[in-house]
């Protein structure tokens, strides 16, 4: 082997070996840049605002792929998670699905209709009234007329609490100097009568406060128990 051979065969080993040192250069780039980010999952952002409540479909989402280390737990990763379900609160176009951000679709019983208010939080919730709780609604309306009497009533008794949203803060009336500043919405599962006790309270009440009934309790409303006037308090 001559010596122009001889460099050849070394250039040409050269070359393997650069080549060699650049292929294990990629590979551990890969492996650093794979070992931050880690593998990919499926994610769901959404592509509409959606309403308290409202139910949710498959439309309503797009499909993004993310590293799983930058996901929450509480991300969804599977749009069959979505069936039956419904919105807690208000979701926001771009905002990714969360699992504590929908419900189950509660079951309603035969006649009955969903209706959801917003109660004081301060003196309606109060943090102890659940879903699947039954409360009294208690509505206080002022006097009709000059003479007349402000009263008490119970607009609905029992009534069945089907979701308890999140605390929200209400805008200030400038006329009304004990409005509530913070509320919580309330859903109910009520007849078509009580749903609209409820409604005309919420829409003419001065104050619709909850009333928790202890499990078990009687809750038959003898004569004169839904009315309340404090000229009749003997």
């Amino acid at each position: 082997m001559n010596s122009r051979q001889r460099r050849g065969v070394i250039l040409l080993l050269l070359s393997v070996l650069c080549a060699f040192a650049a292929f294990v250069g990629v590979l551990s780039v890969i492996s650093d840049v794979n070992s931050k980010v880690g593998p990919e999952v499926a994610a769901y952002r959404l592509k509409s605002d959606v309403a308290p409540y409202e139910a949710l479909r498959n439309d309503q989402f797009e499909k993004i792929t993310m590293p799983k280390r930058w996901l929450s737990d509480n991300a969804v990763t599977n749009l069959s998670e979505v069936g039956g379900k419904v919105a807690i609160t208000q979701l926001r176009k771009g905002s990714l699905l969360q699992n504590d951000m929908i419900v189950k679709r509660p079951a309603l019983q035969p006649g009955e209709q969903e209706i959801a208010i917003m109660i004081d939080a301060a003196t309606g919730v109060a943090g102890k009234i659940t879903p699947g709780a039954s409360v009294n609604v208690f509505a206080t309306f002022a006097a009709e007329s000059q003479g007349a009497a402000a009263q008490s009533k119970i607009i609905v008794s029992n009534a069945k609490v089907l979701d308890v949203g999140k605390l929200t803060a209400l805008e200030p009336n400038r006329d009304s100097k004990n409005q509530a500043t913070e509320a919580v919405p309330i859903t109910f599962a009520l007849k078509t009568l009580d749903a609209q006790r409820i409604a005309y309270a919420e829409s003419f009440a001065q104050h619709v406060r909850l009333a928790l009934v202890a499990p078990g309790s009687d809750t038959t409303l003898r004569p004169g128990e839904r009315t309340y006037e404090l000229g009749k308090d003997k």
